[in-house]
């Protein structure tokens, strides 16, 4: 008798939390502890008196795993809500990129053009490179980056997938 294999999935798992000293420290090392990867991290105060953080985490996991995490990340005491936005219904995930690309003559009017086909825009400009602002899906930037690798990529900063379910409620209601 064979066991049916369970396909590893992306998950977006958002988790409000108290905002003081050592909780992402916590939030990490539950990961870390059970050999849990990490794909993407973010974590900002969100609450307007700062007491709340959103932590947005993307790992990767059979269902057996994420619905794991999700319960262990659910027990940690500063912990107020877990919420697994690739299941509960429609959500927006975003990343912001900077990206440093060094070219001249062509390569410097292609760097332009494919910018504003991506909609980035350029925040630092140089006689030999430019720095873009780039916003969207991961995707979105994994293809700019792509692209710009052939014309002279320098160096990249990435910030982390930000995400929120659709819809009139939210976590902390």
């Amino acid at each position: 008798m064979s066991v049916p294999v369970q396909e590893i999935a992306r998950h977006t798992i958002s988790v409000v939390v108290d905002n003081e000293a050592g909780v992402l420290a916590r939030v990490i090392g539950l990961f870390s502890g059970r050999g849990y990867n990490i794909d993407s991290l973010t974590v900002a105060s969100v609450s307007e008196d700062a007491k709340t953080s959103r932590i947005t985490v993307v790992t990767s996991g059979t269902p057996m795993v994420i619905e794991q995490i999700k319960a262990q990340l659910d027990r940690l005491v500063p912990v107020h809500v877990v919420a697994d936005l690739t299941l509960e219904g429609p959500s927006v995930e975003r990343e912001l990129a900077l990206v440093k690309v060094a070219g001249v003559g062509e390569h410097r009017v292609e760097a332009l053009r494919l910018a504003d086909a991506f909609r980035a825009h350029v925040v630092d400009s140089t006689n030999s490179s430019f720095v873009f602002e780039l916003t969207g899906k991961s995707t979105k930037i994994d293809a700019f980056l792509n692209l710009m690798r052939e014309l002279g990529l320098v160096e990249v900063a990435r910030t982390g997938i930000v995400a929120l379910a659709r819809g009139k409620t939210g976590l902390e209601s």
